[in-house]
């Protein structure tokens, strides 16, 4: 029942993108990867400037558990379109062969990084070398740091990790029981905070070179191929919403602490500033997927997780989504 009412509200929409009359816009959900944080700020700029409206959406936003939470809820129809990494999407296809795939990119570049207060006498990826660095047990930065070591030339096998919660990371290094700690390079505001009047140093995977793909926009197979108008639109009027709040971050901040009061504007410009970092890419439209990134992605995947069957680079996107 849960499909039928996401198909029919894609049917409604896909009216309105062309020109039909309809009494109200479809109303769909859209699952965040993980909660309501500022690197989300660009959906409320859209939802606020009316670009979903424009396209026949009336968009509900669900506070997602994680990328693999957000996968799987796509996948059941509870939510018509989600926001997931792109890695977890190949163990989620590779393991258990879910149906959903990415039709376009957000975070175009590695979002993984590693943090140090500035003196600790970390600056470089070298530098980690017989450093203690501190990160939960299933981070896909402490997972995938033996591809960055290889990539960055350093010994892997000279970094000692120490496993700890998520919320515990900022602690840990503001009070020196870490060197470093993991996480993706969006989140910088909330740990510059953490260890202020200290600053912060930031080694991003990206730096090494490294090419593979973050986060982005999902869709189910179902809807994709039922529906690909109502997929165009959504991430189009997506689109919308990013130029904006790369444009005017602090405009983008304003609007979204209208929604989460919890969150303080300066993260949320903060934030949204690094995920254009990650966003744009010289020479190409913001949102495209590019076949060869994918590629990459499932060859660093493939190389770092055990996956029960192989994925191929077609089966982790659907092309021609993006204007």
């Amino acid at each position: 029942m849960k499909l039928r009412a996401c198909l029919t509200a894609a049917l409604l929409a896909t009216m309105a993108v062309a020109g039909v009359s309809t009494a109200q816009a479809a109303e769909i959900n859209f699952i965040t990867d993980f909660g309501f944080n500022g690197r989300h700020a660009y959906f409320y700029v859209a939802r606020e400037k009316g670009y979903y409206k424009a396209e026949g959406f009336d968009v509900n936003f669900v506070r997602g558990q994680g990328s693999a939470d957000a996968i799987k809820k796509v996948a059941a129809g509870v939510a018509s379109f989600g926001f997931a990494d792109a890695g977890s999407l190949v163990l989620a296809r590779g393991n258990d062969g879910v149906p959903v795939k990415l039709v376009s990119v957000v975070y175009a570049k590695p979002p993984q990084a590693i943090f140090a207060v500035k003196g600790s006498g970390i600056t470089s990826p070298k530098d980690l070398e017989g450093k203690t660095v501190a990160d939960t047990a299933s981070s896909s930065v402490r997972l995938l740091f033996p591809a960055f070591a290889k990539a960055a030339g350093i010994d892997a096998d000279k970094v000692k990790w120490v496993v700890a919660e998520g919320s515990a990371l900022p602690s840990l290094l503001a009070n020196g029981r870490a060197d470093a700690i993991c996480q993706f390079s969006v989140g910088e505001p909330l740990i510059a905070a953490a260890v202020a009047p200290k600053e912060v140093v930031r080694i991003n995977y990206a730096d090494s070179k490294l090419d593979y793909y973050g986060n982005g926009l999902i869709a189910s197979e179902e809807m994709i191929a039922k529906s690909p108008d109502q997929v165009k639109a959504f991430v189009r009027a997506t689109v919308k919403g990013m130029k904006d709040a790369f444009a005017n971050p602090a405009e983008a901040a304003t609007i979204m602490a209208k929604y989460q009061k919890e969150l303080q504007p300066a993260v949320i410009e903060g934030e949204t500033k690094l995920v254009k970092e990650l966003a744009e890419v010289k020479g190409t439209s913001l949102g495209h997927i590019e076949s060869k990134s994918i590629a990459n992605t499932v060859e660093v995947m493939s190389a770092n997780f055990t996956l029960k069957n192989p994925v191929k680079p077609e089966d982790l996107f659907a092309p021609g989504f993006v204007d």
